[in-house]
């Protein structure tokens, strides 16, 4: 797979590090309970379709970007800095 980089171009995805979902996951409070932490730190959804991540580009500019991608079949379809994305509010 090769993923865009906004500021160097397209690279194969071993120039990057996958840091999961790029949307905010809701962490649970300091004393809930152990199965709820276990479902927080183990057990994400994982729809085929378009998702939102978010990778490092740790071999090259060292950027941090959101990548949207259709998980069936492995299409990029967009790609920017998480850093405008947070400006953005998105």
């Amino acid at each position: 797979m090769r993923l865009i980089c906004p500021n160097c171009g397209e690279r194969d995805v071993r120039e990057f590090y996958y840091a999961g979902f790029a949307a905010a996951l809701d962490r649970p409070a300091e004393d809930a309970g152990v199965e709820v932490w276990d479902d927080y730190l183990h057990n994400r959804d994982n729809p085929a379709g378009e998702a939102r991540d978010l990778w490092y580009h740790e071999s090259g500019c060292s950027a941090w970007v959101v990548v949207r991608r259709d998980t069936a079949s492995h299409a990029v379809l967009a790609a920017e800095l998480a850093c405008d994305v947070k400006a953005g509010g998105a």
